[in-house]
Protein backbone atom coordinates (compact mmCIF):
# COMPACT_ATOMS: atom_id res chain seq x y z
CA UNK A 1 0.00 0.00 0.00
CA UNK A 2 3.19 2.25 0.88
CA UNK A 3 3.69 2.45 -2.69
CA UNK A 4 -0.24 3.74 -3.95
CA UNK A 5 -0.09 6.43 -0.86
CA UNK A 6 2.15 8.73 -2.58
CA UNK A 7 4.49 9.21 -5.67
CA UNK A 8 7.96 8.79 -5.51
CA UNK A 9 10.69 11.41 -6.71
CA UNK A 10 12.22 11.05 -9.72
CA UNK A 11 15.57 9.55 -8.92
CA UNK A 12 17.70 13.31 -8.81
CA UNK A 13 21.22 12.33 -10.65
CA UNK A 14 19.16 11.80 -13.59
CA UNK A 15 18.22 15.34 -14.35
CA UNK A 16 21.97 16.03 -13.73
CA UNK A 17 22.58 14.37 -17.29
CA UNK A 18 22.34 18.01 -19.10
CA UNK A 19 25.26 19.39 -17.32
CA UNK A 20 27.59 16.28 -17.30
CA UNK A 21 27.71 16.31 -21.21
CA UNK A 22 28.48 20.09 -20.83
CA UNK A 23 31.27 19.00 -18.34
CA UNK A 24 32.80 16.30 -20.70
CA UNK A 25 32.63 18.81 -23.58
CA UNK A 26 35.65 20.58 -21.83
CA UNK A 27 38.71 20.01 -23.85
CA UNK A 28 40.32 18.37 -20.51
CA UNK A 29 37.29 15.84 -20.20
CA UNK A 30 35.19 16.06 -17.15
CA UNK A 31 36.14 15.74 -13.32
CA UNK A 32 33.04 14.11 -11.95
CA UNK A 33 32.89 15.16 -8.34
CA UNK A 34 28.71 14.73 -8.39
CA UNK A 35 28.90 10.92 -6.51
CA UNK A 36 30.35 9.48 -3.39
CA UNK A 37 31.90 6.43 -4.85
CA UNK A 38 34.77 5.01 -3.90
CA UNK A 39 37.89 5.33 -6.42
CA UNK A 40 40.84 4.15 -4.41
CA UNK A 41 41.44 0.21 -4.10
CA UNK A 42 39.74 -2.36 -1.99
CA UNK A 43 42.80 -3.12 0.95
CA UNK A 44 44.50 -6.37 -0.60
CA UNK A 45 43.85 -7.87 3.07
CA UNK A 46 39.91 -7.86 2.89
CA UNK A 47 40.05 -9.39 -1.08
CA UNK A 48 42.42 -12.11 0.45
CA UNK A 49 39.92 -12.88 2.98
CA UNK A 50 36.79 -12.53 0.06
CA UNK A 51 38.87 -14.55 -1.76
CA UNK A 52 39.76 -17.22 1.13
CA UNK A 53 35.73 -17.24 1.88
CA UNK A 54 34.56 -17.65 -1.58
CA UNK A 55 34.11 -21.60 -1.64
CA UNK A 56 30.72 -20.89 0.01
CA UNK A 57 28.26 -23.44 -1.16
CA UNK A 58 25.71 -23.00 1.82
CA UNK A 59 23.38 -20.35 2.25
CA UNK A 60 24.63 -17.81 4.71
CA UNK A 61 23.63 -16.66 8.34
CA UNK A 62 21.15 -13.65 8.29
CA UNK A 63 22.28 -12.44 11.18
CA UNK A 64 25.65 -13.07 10.46
CA UNK A 65 28.24 -15.05 11.53
CA UNK A 66 29.64 -15.00 15.19
CA UNK A 67 32.98 -13.75 14.18
CA UNK A 68 31.30 -11.21 12.15
CA UNK A 69 28.96 -9.57 15.27
CA UNK A 70 31.81 -10.01 17.49
CA UNK A 71 34.24 -8.21 15.09
CA UNK A 72 31.40 -5.25 15.19
CA UNK A 73 31.44 -5.01 18.65
CA UNK A 74 35.45 -4.85 18.67
CA UNK A 75 35.20 -2.16 17.02
CA UNK A 76 32.56 -0.13 18.47
CA UNK A 77 34.42 -0.41 21.61
CA UNK A 78 38.10 0.44 19.63
CA UNK A 79 36.76 3.06 17.69
CA UNK A 80 33.55 4.51 18.80
CA UNK A 81 33.90 4.57 22.39
CA UNK A 82 30.75 1.96 22.66
CA UNK A 83 32.12 -0.72 25.24
CA UNK A 84 29.66 -3.80 25.97
CA UNK A 85 27.48 -4.28 22.90
CA UNK A 86 25.76 -7.09 22.99
CA UNK A 87 26.30 -9.13 19.83
CA UNK A 88 22.53 -10.04 19.40
CA UNK A 89 22.38 -6.56 18.78
CA UNK A 90 24.45 -6.55 15.98
CA UNK A 91 22.58 -7.56 11.92
CA UNK A 92 24.65 -7.25 8.71
CA UNK A 93 23.02 -5.36 6.31
CA UNK A 94 23.45 -5.24 2.08
CA UNK A 95 24.52 -1.70 2.08
CA UNK A 96 23.26 0.80 4.00
CA UNK A 97 20.72 2.23 1.49
CA UNK A 98 18.44 -0.52 1.82
CA UNK A 99 18.23 -0.54 5.57
CA UNK A 100 17.47 3.62 5.33
CA UNK A 101 15.06 2.43 2.75
CA UNK A 102 13.19 -0.15 3.95
CA UNK A 103 13.75 0.49 8.15
CA UNK A 104 10.69 2.02 7.94
CA UNK A 105 8.46 -0.40 6.07
CA UNK A 106 10.00 -3.13 8.90
CA UNK A 107 9.44 -1.13 11.66
CA UNK A 108 5.36 -1.56 10.36
CA UNK A 109 4.95 2.62 10.08
CA UNK A 110 2.20 3.45 7.91
CA UNK A 111 -0.49 5.70 7.86
CA UNK A 112 -0.40 8.94 10.07
CA UNK A 113 3.07 7.59 11.39
CA UNK A 114 6.18 10.45 10.96
CA UNK A 115 9.37 9.95 10.12
CA UNK A 116 11.74 13.03 11.12
CA UNK A 117 14.84 13.96 9.14
CA UNK A 118 17.42 16.84 8.79
CA UNK A 119 16.36 19.16 6.67
CA UNK A 120 19.43 19.01 4.56
CA UNK A 121 19.81 15.38 3.87
CA UNK A 122 20.19 11.96 2.10
CA UNK A 123 17.40 11.67 -0.29
CA UNK A 124 16.71 7.84 1.04
CA UNK A 125 15.13 9.28 4.50
CA UNK A 126 12.22 10.63 2.90
CA UNK A 127 12.17 7.78 0.04
CA UNK A 128 11.80 5.60 2.66
CA UNK A 129 9.08 6.83 4.66
CA UNK A 130 6.86 7.01 1.50
CA UNK A 131 7.57 3.35 0.56
CA UNK A 132 5.73 2.94 3.69
CA UNK A 133 3.16 5.24 3.41
CA UNK A 134 4.86 7.23 6.04
CA UNK A 135 5.12 10.73 6.40
CA UNK A 136 8.43 12.05 6.15
CA UNK A 137 9.20 15.51 7.61
CA UNK A 138 12.48 17.63 7.87
CA UNK A 139 13.66 19.05 10.97
CA UNK A 140 16.80 20.35 12.38
CA UNK A 141 15.19 20.21 15.66
CA UNK A 142 14.01 17.16 16.22
CA UNK A 143 14.08 17.32 20.54
CA UNK A 144 11.29 20.43 19.65
CA UNK A 145 8.90 18.20 17.13
CA UNK A 146 9.31 15.00 18.80
CA UNK A 147 7.35 16.93 21.80
CA UNK A 148 4.20 17.47 19.45
CA UNK A 149 3.28 13.73 18.95
CA UNK A 150 3.16 11.35 16.33
CA UNK A 151 6.59 10.99 15.58
CA UNK A 152 7.45 6.90 15.61
CA UNK A 153 11.17 7.40 13.79
CA UNK A 154 13.89 9.88 13.99
CA UNK A 155 16.74 9.67 11.51
CA UNK A 156 19.74 10.93 13.11
CA UNK A 157 23.05 11.81 10.38
CA UNK A 158 26.27 12.35 11.68
CA UNK A 159 28.84 13.28 9.97
CA UNK A 160 26.03 14.77 7.57
CA UNK A 161 25.52 14.21 4.36
CA UNK A 162 25.57 16.39 2.24
CA UNK A 163 26.59 19.04 4.86
CA UNK A 164 29.66 16.73 6.80
CA UNK A 165 27.86 18.83 10.17
CA UNK A 166 28.21 16.52 13.15
CA UNK A 167 26.37 16.31 16.19
CA UNK A 168 27.94 16.29 19.69
CA UNK A 169 27.39 13.85 23.11
CA UNK A 170 25.01 16.74 24.25
CA UNK A 171 22.82 17.21 21.23
CA UNK A 172 22.14 13.50 20.40
CA UNK A 173 21.26 12.84 24.03
CA UNK A 174 18.48 15.75 23.79
CA UNK A 175 16.56 13.67 21.14
CA UNK A 176 17.38 10.52 22.84
CA UNK A 177 15.64 12.05 26.32
CA UNK A 178 12.48 13.89 24.20
CA UNK A 179 12.25 10.65 22.06
CA UNK A 180 11.90 8.33 25.13
CA UNK A 181 9.19 11.33 26.66
CA UNK A 182 7.56 11.00 24.36
CA UNK A 183 7.19 7.52 24.16
CA UNK A 184 6.28 7.72 28.05
CA UNK A 185 3.70 10.05 26.77
CA UNK A 186 1.81 8.68 24.48
CA UNK A 187 2.46 4.94 25.09
CA UNK A 188 3.71 4.37 21.58
CA UNK A 189 7.75 3.44 20.75
CA UNK A 190 9.76 6.26 19.05
CA UNK A 191 12.75 4.35 17.10
CA UNK A 192 15.83 6.75 16.87
CA UNK A 193 18.25 5.57 14.00
CA UNK A 194 21.51 7.50 13.67
CA UNK A 195 22.71 6.92 9.89
CA UNK A 196 27.00 7.42 10.93
CA UNK A 197 28.69 5.88 7.89
CA UNK A 198 31.10 9.14 7.59
CA UNK A 199 32.33 8.97 11.37
CA UNK A 200 35.54 7.74 10.69
CA UNK A 201 36.35 10.99 7.91
CA UNK A 202 37.14 13.90 10.71
CA UNK A 203 38.61 16.78 10.02
CA UNK A 204 37.85 19.84 12.30
CA UNK A 205 38.15 19.69 15.58
CA UNK A 206 37.29 18.49 18.14
CA UNK A 207 35.85 15.95 16.29
CA UNK A 208 39.76 14.86 14.27
CA UNK A 209 41.08 13.92 17.69
CA UNK A 210 38.20 13.06 19.89
CA UNK A 211 36.27 11.12 17.12
CA UNK A 212 32.86 11.79 15.74
CA UNK A 213 29.93 10.75 19.15
CA UNK A 214 27.63 7.44 18.25
CA UNK A 215 24.39 7.38 18.87
CA UNK A 216 25.02 4.20 21.15
CA UNK A 217 28.03 5.90 23.26
CA UNK A 218 27.32 5.51 26.94
CA UNK A 219 27.22 9.22 27.64
CA UNK A 220 24.04 9.42 25.21
CA UNK A 221 22.04 6.93 25.86
CA UNK A 222 22.69 6.34 29.98
CA UNK A 223 23.88 2.83 29.55
CA UNK A 224 19.90 2.20 27.51
CA UNK A 225 20.09 0.94 24.20
CA UNK A 226 16.41 0.67 23.94
CA UNK A 227 14.58 1.99 20.59
CA UNK A 228 18.24 2.99 19.27
CA UNK A 229 19.73 2.40 15.77
CA UNK A 230 23.37 2.75 14.51
CA UNK A 231 24.07 1.98 11.22
CA UNK A 232 27.45 1.97 9.53
CA UNK A 233 29.11 1.42 5.94
CA UNK A 234 32.67 -0.15 5.45
CA UNK A 235 31.87 1.92 1.66
CA UNK A 236 33.55 4.96 2.65
CA UNK A 237 36.48 3.89 5.23
CA UNK A 238 37.44 1.10 3.64
CA UNK A 239 36.57 1.26 -0.17
CA UNK A 240 33.69 -1.56 0.01
CA UNK A 241 31.20 0.22 -1.71
CA UNK A 242 31.02 -2.34 -4.46
CA UNK A 243 31.01 -5.43 -1.62
CA UNK A 244 27.73 -3.53 0.14
CA UNK A 245 29.05 -4.40 3.17
CA UNK A 246 27.12 -3.03 6.03
CA UNK A 247 25.66 -3.16 9.42
CA UNK A 248 22.95 -2.11 12.13
CA UNK A 249 23.41 -2.26 15.28
CA UNK A 250 22.03 -1.45 19.20
CA UNK A 251 18.54 -2.47 21.09
CA UNK A 252 18.70 -6.43 20.85
CA UNK A 253 15.42 -6.58 20.77
CA UNK A 254 14.63 -4.25 18.05
CA UNK A 255 17.54 -6.04 16.14
CA UNK A 256 15.78 -9.21 16.90
CA UNK A 257 12.50 -8.03 15.09
CA UNK A 258 14.35 -6.95 12.12
CA UNK A 259 16.08 -9.94 12.20
CA UNK A 260 13.23 -12.02 11.63
CA UNK A 261 11.47 -9.89 9.08
CA UNK A 262 15.03 -10.43 7.34
CA UNK A 263 14.83 -13.76 7.58
CA UNK A 264 11.65 -14.11 5.77
CA UNK A 265 12.23 -11.79 3.05
CA UNK A 266 15.85 -13.41 2.36
CA UNK A 267 17.84 -10.28 2.74
CA UNK A 268 21.03 -11.31 3.84
CA UNK A 269 24.64 -10.43 3.44
CA UNK A 270 26.86 -13.17 1.18
CA UNK A 271 28.92 -15.35 3.11
CA UNK A 272 32.40 -14.77 1.05
CA UNK A 273 31.09 -10.64 2.08
CA UNK A 274 31.11 -11.04 5.60
CA UNK A 275 34.12 -12.45 6.11
CA UNK A 276 35.86 -9.68 4.13
CA UNK A 277 34.07 -7.45 6.83
CA UNK A 278 35.60 -8.90 9.52
CA UNK A 279 38.78 -8.61 7.94
CA UNK A 280 38.29 -4.39 6.84
CA UNK A 281 36.73 -3.86 10.84
CA UNK A 282 39.81 -5.41 12.23
CA UNK A 283 42.53 -3.18 10.66
CA UNK A 284 42.69 0.34 11.32
CA UNK A 285 45.95 0.88 9.08
CA UNK A 286 44.10 0.86 5.59
CA UNK A 287 41.44 3.13 7.19
CA UNK A 288 44.00 5.36 8.45
CA UNK A 289 45.56 5.54 5.17
CA UNK A 290 42.71 6.02 3.61
CA UNK A 291 41.87 9.04 5.62
CA UNK A 292 44.64 10.54 4.92
CA UNK A 293 44.03 10.49 0.84
CA UNK A 294 40.93 12.20 1.49
CA UNK A 295 42.51 14.66 3.37
CA UNK A 296 45.30 15.45 1.11
CA UNK A 297 42.11 15.88 -2.05
CA UNK A 298 40.13 17.88 0.48
CA UNK A 299 42.82 20.29 1.47
CA UNK A 300 43.83 20.84 -2.35
CA UNK A 301 40.24 21.46 -3.81
CA UNK A 302 39.24 23.48 -0.33
CA UNK A 303 42.63 25.78 -1.11
CA UNK A 304 40.95 25.86 -5.67
CA UNK A 305 37.59 26.54 -4.02
CA UNK A 306 38.19 29.37 -1.57
CA UNK A 307 40.64 31.11 -4.19
CA UNK A 308 38.15 31.13 -7.16
CA UNK A 309 35.06 32.62 -4.48
CA UNK A 310 33.45 30.12 -3.32
CA UNK A 311 32.55 29.34 0.70
CA UNK A 312 32.45 26.13 2.18
CA UNK A 313 30.19 25.77 5.20
CA UNK A 314 30.45 23.26 7.42
CA UNK A 315 31.86 20.44 6.04
CA UNK A 316 33.74 19.24 9.69
CA UNK A 317 34.02 15.56 8.62
CA UNK A 318 32.82 13.13 5.62
CA UNK A 319 33.84 13.18 1.88
CA UNK A 320 32.15 16.48 0.76
CA UNK A 321 32.98 20.44 0.34
CA UNK A 322 29.27 22.17 1.30
CA UNK A 323 29.74 24.73 -0.94
CA UNK A 324 27.93 28.23 -2.13
CA UNK A 325 29.45 31.40 -3.79
CA UNK A 326 31.04 33.97 -1.90
CA UNK A 327 29.38 36.81 -2.78
CA UNK A 328 25.26 36.75 -3.19
CA UNK A 329 22.92 34.11 -3.03
CA UNK A 330 23.01 31.62 -6.29
CA UNK A 331 20.53 29.47 -6.95
CA UNK A 332 22.38 26.07 -6.48
CA UNK A 333 21.64 24.86 -10.23
CA UNK A 334 23.65 27.71 -11.23
CA UNK A 335 26.16 27.18 -9.50
CA UNK A 336 26.16 23.10 -10.97
CA UNK A 337 25.78 25.48 -14.87
CA UNK A 338 29.12 27.23 -13.98
CA UNK A 339 31.11 25.01 -12.73
CA UNK A 340 30.19 22.35 -15.17
CA UNK A 341 31.37 25.18 -17.84
CA UNK A 342 35.11 24.08 -16.35
CA UNK A 343 34.38 20.49 -16.88
CA UNK A 344 33.66 19.88 -13.26
CA UNK A 345 30.32 17.90 -12.24
CA UNK A 346 29.22 18.40 -8.58
CA UNK A 347 25.37 18.18 -6.93
CA UNK A 348 23.16 20.68 -6.22
CA UNK A 349 21.53 21.48 -3.02
CA UNK A 350 18.59 21.23 -3.94
CA UNK A 351 18.88 16.87 -4.29
CA UNK A 352 19.05 17.78 -0.32
CA UNK A 353 16.99 20.23 0.48
CA UNK A 354 19.26 23.25 0.23
CA UNK A 355 19.04 25.52 -2.80
CA UNK A 356 21.65 27.60 -2.07
CA UNK A 357 24.92 25.21 -1.70
CA UNK A 358 26.38 21.99 -4.03
CA UNK A 359 28.27 19.12 -2.68
CA UNK A 360 31.53 18.54 -4.18
CA UNK A 361 32.73 15.21 -3.38
CA UNK A 362 36.40 14.37 -2.77
CA UNK A 363 35.82 10.83 -4.41
CA UNK A 364 37.70 11.61 -7.29
CA UNK A 365 41.49 10.69 -8.09
CA UNK A 366 44.45 12.86 -6.96
CA UNK A 367 45.58 13.74 -11.01
CA UNK A 368 41.71 14.50 -11.32
CA UNK A 369 41.58 16.61 -8.38
CA UNK A 370 44.71 18.51 -9.26
CA UNK A 371 42.89 18.89 -12.54
CA UNK A 372 39.99 20.64 -11.09
CA UNK A 373 42.33 23.13 -9.03
CA UNK A 374 44.04 23.97 -12.01
CA UNK A 375 40.75 25.05 -13.63
CA UNK A 376 39.06 26.90 -10.68
CA UNK A 377 42.56 28.87 -10.22
CA UNK A 378 42.34 29.70 -13.41
CA UNK A 379 39.01 31.04 -13.84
Amino acid sequence: MGLLTGALPDFPWDTLTPYAQRARSHPGGIVDLSVGTPVDATPQLVRDALTAAADSPGYPQTHGTPELRDAVVRWFARRRGVRGLDPAGVLPTVGSKELVAFLPTLLGLGAGDVVLHPRAAYPTYDVGARLAGANPEPTDDPATRLAEGGVRLVWLNSPGNPDGSVLSVEKLRAVVDAARAAAARDGVPVVIASDECYAELAWDEPWASGGVPSLLDPAVTGGDLTGLLAVYSLSKQSNLAGYRASFVAGDPALVGRLLEVRKHAGMIVPGPVQAATVAALDDDAHVAEQRARYGRRRAVLRSALEGAGYVVDRSSAGLYLWTRPEHGAQDSWATVADLAGLGILVAPGAFYGDDLHVRIALTAPDERIAEAAARLSGA
